[in-house]
């Protein structure tokens, strides 16, 4: 019996929580996180950390850590182009009190990659969240937890990001909030 009471025994190995994203370089990060903190002040919420910026393209969970290797074996083989993605507006999903930044137009380029993934990783197994027949919607959370439940949004000046790889993250949580390590980077090939 271990001090806390607990059984003792085998522990259960830790799991990993994982997805894969695009990840802004620092002058997007910048302008992203510049908006957020105007956003926050003016609607209240918690901008998000400029280190924690990103654009999801599958949300995978928690996994055990010995199929991280699965996981990249599926991504290593997604052939997408590199492509530029502008933001250039800014949303809010009332149910979740979320603020972000999305594109008017995203370039086909960004599907292509995210509906690629998508099948590799149903393929071997693994829910990507994206929907067949369903278009991508690109967006990075600017603020969460967001008081205004009607925030008439500001014009978001223009964020021009070249996009050339993806990210398998694992994300730990603590009382802090989320910390980020990248497991791998896959690059995506010049158009």
């Amino acid at each position: 019996m271990r001090p806390d009471g607990r059984p003792s025994g085998p522990r259960r190995p830790e799991p990993a929580r994982v997805f894969f994203a695009l990840w802004p370089d620092d002058r997007v990060r910048k302008a992203l996180h510049q908006a957020a903190v105007d956003c926050a002040r003016r609607f209240g919420g918690r901008a998000m950390q400029p280190e924690t910026l990103h654009l999801t393209l599958a949300f995978i969970g928690d996994v055990p850590l010995e199929d991280l290797p699965r996981l990249q074996e599926a991504a290593a083989g997604v052939d997408g182009s590199a492509f530029r993605l502008g933001f250039d507006r800014l949303g809010f999903w009332g149910h979740n009190h979320i603020l972000w930044a999305g594109s008017r137009q995203a370039d086909p380029a960004l599907s292509a990659v995210a509906h690629g993934l998508a099948g590799r990783l149903e393929a071997a197994g693994y829910p990507s969240g994206i929907k067949t027949g369903r278009p991508f919607a690109p967006h990075v959370t600017l603020v969460r937890n967001v008081v205004n439940k009607h925030p008439e949004l500001p014009e978001l000046p223009s964020v021009d990001w070249a996009c050339q790889e993806f990210v398998l993250v694992r994300s730990r949580l603590s009382g802090q909030g989320a910390a980020y390590e990248t497991v791998a980077r896959w690059p995506l090939r010049s158009p």
